[in-house]
């Protein structure tokens, strides 16, 4: 060899380290300033923005920066795709560890190949394994067509992980961006859907359903928030924008404990237990005039914190997350300014799946009881009412956490059992002065029990009106059954708060089994 020719010195720790810094750079800016720039014209954040605000500073600790797709065809074998799309991770959020993915629609529309999936993938099993909760970003275009069946196989995956991590630890998904397409089952397949205003999902485009059925929709009226919370009940929260979608997951968590193993977070309370004697005249004793539930149930948790869940969805059942005296609990209440409170298809479900998500964290359940009954009409009949109401018989019938009912003035037919009466298990039953407790109300049951005495009426309108007054007087009331033991107590509206805290206290320990089995067959 030639004296004038030289090996390259090798590089030294330093220049090495100077490539990596520079590499990593460079893979943070994901699509580059270009896209960033785009994204904020649009009123997003990047997909590294919602994590930095969604975690505790300095806490994320990302997971594959490196990983890139392995697909030659179309001439993707030329194409870079920082961190292949996604952001994944795992941060503290108040404290507590959550994995998470973020995906980056600078980066190829966020669209999920293989190794895209791979990655959430991956933090949905490491989840797994340390029982801490997952939440998922989305913003992405859809599949990324370029490589075919293996962005569907990715796609199976995230399912399937998702019905792994069911009701072993929470999973919340952001939708802060498309999520259409086969895209949309892994949120549906979560816990909670936190969209933002701007976000939109579905299944099938507007042009598609225009090309099939030759309906014209827009995008907005089909996949937008108020779409996929009022009409098809798919969204539980509705953020305004990309920092409030963030503050509500943080919200949202500070309810739940990091896996179904653990007990929820018990907040430090140190305020005395007070009477409330606004409380007392709240509930109009005309049993035909509505009010809106939602001040009693603020009245009655601490500081007045109740997070409402899926608020324009069924609007007859309130749901949603409060604390008393520190402990998180989860609320079910009938609402009687929305169809006098009564149980609907839609309000049945929506209050199921909430009281089963409690029961796999160990989250109490309050329940208020102010309802009529199930909705009448054959459009509930067909739409299957007899199976959705058994729905809420099935769920608060297996839950095993603590159940604590107030009747607080109708408790009507199989609704009050629906409403987890003491036959389903409930280990309080409270009721006000101003409860009911019968199989329908006085009106329609004196046309029942005293057919024979209205008819040989000279004047029937008035032996009704005093047959319905014996009847009421007779069962209309609390009284009845607390001497049946169907009720544990008859107290003051203004007691309530001070009687659940000391309830919730005595039954924190609280441990029942259950027959051995694979599962229950919940009529879906």
């Amino acid at each position: 060899m030639s004296k004038d020719l030289k090996s390259p010195s090798p590089k030294t720790i330093d220049e090495k380290i100077g490539d990596l810094r520079a590499k990593r750079a460079k893979l943070e800016l994901g699509g580059g300033q270009a896209g960033i720039d785009k994204q904020h014209a649009n009123g997003k954040l990047t997909a590294r923005e919602r994590v930095a605000k969604l975690v505790d500073d300095g806490s994320f600790q990302e997971i594959g920066l490196f990983a890139t797709h392995r697909c030659d065809f179309f001439g993707m074998q030329d194409k870079v795709l920082p961190a292949d799309g996604v952001v994944t991770g795992c941060a503290k959020v108040d404290g507590k560890v959550v994995h998470l993915a973020s995906q980056d629609f600078t980066v190829a529309g966020g669209a999920a190949g293989e190794v895209h999936s791979t990655k959430v993938a991956a933090m949905q099993e490491m989840s797994l394994k340390t029982g801490t909760p997952f939440v998922f970003i989305n913003d992405s275009g859809g599949a990324r067509v370029q490589e075919g069946i293996d962005s569907l196989s990715g796609y199976g995956k995230v399912f399937y992980n998702n019905v792994m991590l069911s009701g072993v630890v929470p999973q919340i998904s952001l939708i802060c961006g498309p999520c259409a397409g086969g895209a949309a089952y892994s949120p549906a397949l979560t816990d909670f859907i936190i969209q933002t205003k701007r976000a939109q999902m579905f299944i099938t485009g507007p042009q598609v359903i225009k090309q099939v059925t030759g309906e014209v929709v827009t995008a907005e009226d089909l996949g937008g928030p108020v779409a996929q919370m009022n009409n098809s009940g798919v969204v539980h929260l509705i953020a305004e924008d990309d920092e409030d979608a963030l503050y509500l997951c943080r919200r949202l968590l500070s309810f739940m404990p990091p896996n179904n193993l653990e007990d929820p977070p018990h907040v430090p309370f140190d305020e005395p237990l007070e009477s409330d004697p606004e409380l007392n005249h709240v509930v109009p004793t005309d049993t035909k005039q509505g009010y809106d539930v939602r001040p009693i149930i603020t009245r009655i948790v601490d500081h007045q914190d109740f997070l409402e869940i899926q608020p324009g969805f069924a609007p007859n059942i309130v749901i949603g997350f409060g604390r008393i005296q520190g402990r998180a609990i989860g609320i079910i209440a009938n609402q009687p300014n929305a169809l006098a409170g009564a149980l609907n298809i839609d309000a049945s479900d929506k209050s199921a799946r909430f009281v089963r998500f409690c029961n796999a964290f160990n989250i109490p359940l309050v329940t208020f009881v102010d309802v009529p009954g199930f909705m009448p009409g054959v459009e509930q009949e067909y739409g299957g009412i007899i199976r959705h109401g058994a729905k809420m018989l099935f769920a608060y019938s297996a839950a095993s956490v603590p159940k604590i009912t107030v009747i607080m003035r109708k408790a009507f037919g199989g609704a009050y059992l629906a409403m987890c009466g003491k036959e389903l298990g409930a280990d309080r039953v409270v009721a006000w002065p101003t409860a009911q407790v019968a199989v329908m109300g006085a009106e329609g049951a004196a046309g029942i029990v005293f057919r024979k005495e209205i008819a040989a009426a000279e004047d029937k309108e008035a032996k009704r009106a005093e047959l319905i007054e014996l009847y009421r007087d007779t069962f209309a009331n609390p009284y009845v059954p607390a001497g049946r033991r169907m009720v544990d107590d008859i107290i003051e509206p203004s007691e309530t708060r001070k009687y659940l805290a000391q309830a919730l206290d005595s039954l924190h320990t609280k441990r029942e089994s259950r027959p051995p089995k694979k599962h229950g067959l919940i009529p879906l």
